[in-house]
């Protein structure tokens, strides 16, 4: 993961200066790496993007659960997460401060850490030293669950869940019901997820506790999809896990063979919608393939869908996955229960098709490639990210702080029911709209002497500074228009 460290540093301070995101927290005791607060305005942008999340998840026939976020131990022991969640964990000699292993070779000599089996090889291969305290390591790599273990009641061993996806999978006798004993079905959640990382780094896309999102797609004929009609024809660039990268349409990549089957190439084109409406630009976002040693054994299947960070080049920041049976089947093994459904080619188990991703990789996202700072020194910030997104939507401001301008200020953001906005009447006017570039706000509303004669006020635009009179009764309809997405 390669990247500006330079720019990584500045948004890093924009993003706690203005009130985006805080932390390592609890910042008054010293902090602990891999927890932050979001802050008003990054509460506001992550409520944004949860509520695209949801839009686009419910308008193609995914329907919203929420699970517990602890489950007993023999959950985990069913999915696999207890014997097989592990990253691999080096200590220092000396300071014994503590590394994962594979990420350290990868950030001292880049390129080099295909795999975590070769770590050890390459660290006495290059002599890597301790970044703390410049001394050997110990001799072996050891295994470093990332699952947070917890107690229920008295002595019930539970876990917090690592991803939300094997919680949505449990209550699958209730879908059933439901959905009335008929496949296919989509079901998503975004909720809270936890991972003992061993030394969680690159701020919010790497957290010991973090929100994803996943849509998952229970299914039994994954090639009669009719809904992949509608979408073959978009457009996506694409790494293949062999091969040269390459543009191409959602209807060539099953052409190419590429992909299996029209339902999952259509979650790919899914998983492509929400980062879009999320804010993402196309020019962005890219699919890579899984190749034969990184994609699960239980997958048939396997893309990533990757955005293009300023601060850190290429991440990954969803996995689209066929994941076949093998979740539902290890549940009913663990369980003692029957999961499948009634098809007309008798009693199957559907397979799962799952578009999962973190949120807060996405909301550092929009602040890393819509950030822009001009003329160093002079303070020409601004967050460009689109109207429909931007945590703060319209700033009203009377020209000066006058009750008959006021009067007409109040009222209008009163008028601004569907609207977050925000109220301002102290400084310059030129500095107030300064204040709303540096946060994001597509638009400033400006009520001058001349409102109280033509009941109009000016509309500004953030990223043009195109100034236009707007009658005040048109003010909210004008904005929800060019917000809508």
């Amino acid at each position: 993961m390669e990247g500006n460290d330079i720019f990584k540093d500045e948004l890093a301070r924009y993003i706690q200066e203005k009130g985006f995101i805080w932390g390592p927290e609890p910042e008054l005791y010293g902090g602990s790496a891999g927890f932050y607060t979001y802050g008003p305005l990054g509460k506001l942008l992550k409520n944004r993007v949860e509520e695209k999340i949801r839009e686009v998840f419910t308008r193609n026939d995914y329907w919203e659960i929420e699970a517990p976020t602890i489950m007993p131990a023999k959950v985990w022991e069913a999915s696999g997460h207890l014997r097989g969640f592990t990253d691999p964990l080096i200590v220092c000699r000396k300071c014994k401060s503590v590394y994962r292993a594979d990420h350290l070779v990868e950030e001292l000599m880049p390129g080099k850490a295909d795999t975590s089996k070769n770590v050890m090889q390459l660290i006495k291969q290059y002599e890597l030293k301790c970044p703390k305290c410049g001394h050997d390591f110990e001799e072996t790599v050891k295994d470093h669950t990332l699952m947070m273990k917890t107690t229920v009641g008295v002595d019930t061993e539970a876990y917090n869940r690592p991803e939300t996806a094997t919680t949505t999978y449990l209550p699958f006798i209730r879908y059933a019901d439901f959905f009335r004993k008929k496949v296919p079905f989509g079901v998503f959640q975004i909720g809270k997820a936890y991972r003992n990382e061993i030394s969680p780094r690159q701020h919010v896309l790497r957290m010991r506790e973090f929100t994803q999102a996943e849509g998952q797609l229970f299914i039994v004929k994954k090639d009669d999809w009719e809904k992949f009609d509608a979408v073959e024809s978009g457009k996506i660039s694409l790494v293949p896990s062999s091969g040269k990268p390459l543009t191409s349409t959602f209807g060539e990549m099953l052409e190419r063979k590429l992909v299996k089957s029209k339902a999952y190439a259509w979650s790919l084109w899914i998983a492509c919608r929400l980062f879009a409406s999320m804010g993402i630009p196309e020019s962005r976002m890219r699919l890579r393939e899984h190749g034969p040693e990184e994609k699960a054994f239980y997958a048939a299947e396997a893309w990533d869908l990757e955005v293009e960070f300023n601060s850190f080049g290429w991440v990954e920041c969803c996995g689209i996955h066929d994941r076949t049976d093998y979740d539902l089947k290890q549940h009913a093994k663990f369980s003692g229960q029957t999961l499948a459904i009634n098809t007309e080619n008798g009693k199957q188990v559907p397979h799962i098709l799952e578009i999962a991703f973190g949120v807060d990789r996405v909301v550092y996202g929009l602040l890393d490639i819509y950030y822009e700072k001009k003329e160093k020194g002079h303070g020409l910030t601004k967050l460009k990210i689109p109207e429909h997104i931007a945590p703060v939507q319209a700033a009203v401001l009377p020209l000066v702080k006058k009750p008959e301008l006021t009067r007409i200020a109040r009222a209008v953001q009163a008028g601004l029911k569907h609207i977050i906005s925000v109220y301002d009447e102290t400084g310059s006017i030129g500095k107030r709209y300064l204040r709303q570039d540096e946060i994001g706000t597509p638009f400033c509303i400006t009520v001058d002497f001349d409102s109280i004669k033509d009941n109009s006020v000016t509309v500004r635009e953030r990223d043009t500074a195109a100034q236009n009179r707007v009658k005040v009764d048109e003010v909210a309809g004008v904005l929800e228009a060019r917000m809508k997405s």
